[in-house]
């Protein structure tokens, strides 16, 4: 039995191998730089829906009041985030009155003034937070820092 476990897997291993070098060239760089929206269009507490890296991943960018930790723009107060829970993967909203991220399925809620971190819930990590850069007078989607709910990696 030993030796036939060693033939079958000494059979399987190259197989598997070729398969992950398919797979892996298969997958595509996330977009350099995604145009969200105008600098001008921003209004505080009013959530801008766009997908990155790709049409699977919503996430909404948000103008908070202030200047926060990762913040983009002339005040530093602009951040965006994937929508996907981190604990089942159901489409956060922004709620202005309460100023976080929270999620209609099991109520996880996620401050977007403190780099998504997660405030109650059932949530495993942080929201993923969007890197977002400022070119000339539009807000760009440029990575991601965090793995996306679902995936194994942010790149399909």
């Amino acid at each position: 039995m030993i030796a036939t476990g060693a033939g079958v897997s000494g059979t399987l291993l190259p197989m598997v191998a070729s398969a992950a070098a398919g797979a892996a060239k298969e997958k595509s760089s996330p977009p350099a730089s995604v145009r969200i929206a105008d600098l001008a269009s921003l209004k505080v507490d009013v959530p801008v829906p766009f997908t990155y890296p790709d049409e699977n991943s919503p996430a909404l960018l948000v103008r908070m009041k202030q200047a926060v930790p990762g913040g983009v723009g002339p005040d530093g107060s602009i951040v965006a985030y994937s929508q996907l829970c981190t604990h089942k993967g159901c489409p956060v909203a922004y709620r202005p009155e309460r100023k976080l991220l929270i999620c209609p399925c099991h109520w996880s809620s996620f401050d977007p003034a403190k780099a998504g971190q997660m405030v109650i819930g059932q949530g495993s990590q942080p929201l993923p937070r969007i890197v977002l850069r400022v070119e000339g007078a539009a807000v760009h989607a440029m990575g991601v820092d965090g793995l996306i709910y679902g995936r194994h990696t942010n790149v399909l």
